[in-house]
């Protein structure tokens, strides 16, 4: 059988070591590449152009990057989505979201750049929403109903409605809805395409004016304008709206027995949208966010106490 010499033990100098050990390092921060971000931030920007449908990160997507650019659509609503004196952009809904952007930033790690589109026309509000990918968000006041979820996301209800019958205040107010026929006779229907207030004045001219014209509307503004300057029309509209005009002076009758109370409204996204139940974790942590004072404290600092207190979710 074959010898071999003894083997020789290695002895390396002290310098050595030393330039080995950081040789390694060297070669381990050469591997992390860039320095690590400070995780959770959020930042906000304004979309510089008309709106759109967009295609976003799936939260998946953003949780493997540590980072997205999501959407919010909203549309302009006194108290939930509207400008300050300084024109920030503010409002219950508004906050809201950016409670759900600190949430995400905060539970999951991941930097956020939000950006904000606004929508007057509620219908292309919706379908933008609807026909976006990913990380796109709606406030529009949207009312949860089933036939809906089959094309969009809900979150959780965030609030109360009440659908409201308005006329200007020269017109007297009803006693029942059988009397709305004869009432009403002559007057012009005010529908908001795409909303539930459209249906609700589509079934009375079905059953009770079947003669009546419409003139539809844009906007809740100009709902209120032309019910304000005219008693020739009627409409449908939230009550907060219905309150807001109310509170700066505008000559609206509210006729109670055309109320409709069984609304509720909900955050939407995109139909399947990963980003769902991220939304409904946001919504019960810490007990659940519409209990919380904070979001409480939203309503009465943007809806004053009385009507926050109609609106409040139980």
């Amino acid at each position: 059988m074959p010898t071999f010499p003894p083997a020789r033990t290695l002895s390396l100098s002290p310098l050595l070591v030393l330039a080995v050990a950081l040789a390694a390092c060297e070669t381990q921060a050469g591997e992390a590449g860039a320095p690590e971000r400070e995780p959770g931030a959020v930042s906000e920007t304004i979309s510089p152009g008309p709106p759109a449908p967009v295609s976003r990160p799936t939260f998946a997507e953003a949780r493997e990057a540590g980072q997205a650019r999501v959407t919010y659509f909203f549309v302009p609503s006194s108290g939930f989505a509207y400008r300050d004196e300084a024109g920030e952009l503010t409002g219950v809904t508004v906050e809201l979201l950016r409670d759900f952007a600190h949430f995400v930033a905060e539970e999951h790690g991941i930097d956020l750049e939000v950006e904000w589109s606004e929508e007057e026309r509620w219908a292309d509000f919706y379908g933008y929403v609807r026909d976006s990918e990913g990380g796109a968000f709606g406030i529009g006041n949207v009312t949860i109903t089933e036939e809906r979820r089959e094309e969009i996301d809900f979150s959780p209800p965030y609030l109360n409605n009440v659908a409201v019958l308005i006329t200007h205040e020269n017109v007297p107010e009803l006693g029942s809805m059988e009397e709305i026929g004869e009432a009403f006779a002559g007057l012009t229907a005010l529908p908001y395409p795409g909303t539930l207030h459209e249906r609700r004045l589509d079934a009375i001219r079905e059953r009770h004016l079947p003669d009546a014209p419409t003139r539809p509307v844009a906007s809740n503004d100009e709902l209120v304008e032309l019910l304000s300057t005219d008693d020739e029309y009627f409409g449908y509209m939230d009550v907060y709206n219905y309150w807001r005009a109310r509170e700066a002076g505008a000559p609206l009758r509210h006729h109670p027995v055309g109320d409709d109370d069984s609304e509720t409204f909900g955050v939407i996204m995109p139909d399947g949208s990963d980003w769902t139940p991220v939304m409904e974790e946001f919504f019960r942590a810490d007990g659940g966010y519409v209990g919380s004072e904070r979001f409480q404290g939203l309503m009465r600092e943007h809806l004053g106490e009385e009507l926050a207190s109609l609106l409040a979710q139980d």
